[in-house]
């Protein structure tokens, strides 16, 4: 079945931005009630990153344009459309991977989102200025319905 997605609208509530959508298909997590929300993290006065939801990341895949990366060690399973698998703790060494332009979206995620949130950290202290990291990982992804793919499935 193909989705097509209409505006994606952001309206700043409480300190959490909530997008809808306006027209087109939903993703099955928003259309079950779930609402897309993401949420800028501060980063040590340095600059910050982007946490989204399950649903938000479903129509971010929709019309994707940025490296999705897998930070988490050791595997356990990935996302479709994954780009890299990076560990957390040596994304420094694998910046030759991630785009030269430090602009550039790149978006992280691992199992929880405690080790995606540690590389997000890591990447704007390196300068870059739009990453976003999946919040509560893959756990929430798979709570929200969407799959998660396992070697040998």
């Amino acid at each position: 079945m193909t989705h097509s997605y209409g505006l994606l609208l952001a309206v700043p509530l409480f300190g959490v931005l909530v997008l809808g959508l306006i027209g087109g298909v939903a993703p099955p997590a928003a259309a079950g009630g779930q609402t897309l929300q993401t949420r800028r993290v501060p980063v040590d006065g340095v600059g910050s990153y982007t946490d989204v939801n399950a649903a938000g990341l479903a129509v971010m895949l929709g019309k994707k344009d940025f490296p999705l990366v897998n930070v988490h060690i050791p595997y356990e399973g990935d996302i479709k459309g994954t780009d890299l698998f990076i560990p957390f703790d040596q994304v420094e060494a694998y910046l030759s991977k991630l785009p030269s332009d430090k602009g550039a979206r790149v978006v992280l995620y691992c199992r929880s989102g405690r080790m995606s949130a540690i590389a997000a950290r890591t990447l704007v202290k390196l300068g870059y200025r739009d990453i976003w990291n999946l919040d509560r990982g893959m756990i929430a992804w798979e709570q929200a319905g969407y799959p998660v793919m396992r070697k040998g499935q």
